[in-house]
């Protein structure tokens, strides 16, 4: 059972803009859920997908890759609740400052299941006017 300074061990890599780092703890058949009604929202059935199809993506129109910082962690059995928010700038000078709440199943300390819920709109905005011009 994930406990709460094991999951903020592994999250803190996304704080850094270390995405490689975190992602070494989540399993290759990752199941993830992205909710909303935005680009990046889909079922992924790996954890190559889910990278090249959302991180990927939003980092390209971005100054910088986006950092999320964890502002709560909360632990059930082998379940982890984390709540983060964005920190990044993209490329036409706005901020991308978004919440997340990413619900976490761990299966032998690996993650293994994402529901990660954010705003929506503000994710179609940023990937609308960037996207373009990033081409």
């Amino acid at each position: 059972m994930p406990t709460s300074e094991y999951v903020n061990r592994i999250f803190k890599h996304l704080a850094t803009g270390e995405s490689e780092e975190f992602f070494k703890q989540v399993a290759d058949d990752v199941e993830r859920t992205v909710m909303g009604t935005h680009p990046l929202s889909g079922f992924y059935r790996d954890k190559q997908s889910f990278v090249q199809h959302t991180f990927a993506r939003l980092n390209r129109v971005m100054v910088d890759r986006v950092k999320l910082r964890v502002d709560h962690i909360f632990t059930s059995g082998d379940m982890a609740v984390v709540e983060m928010t964005s920190h990044a700038t993209a490329k036409n000078g706005k901020p991308f400052r978004n919440r997340y709440c990413w619900v976490v199943r761990f299966h032998q300390d690996m993650i293994v299941e994402v529901r990660a819920y954010l705003d929506s709109a503000l994710v179609a905005q940023v990937l609308a006017e960037n996207e373009r011009a990033a081409a």
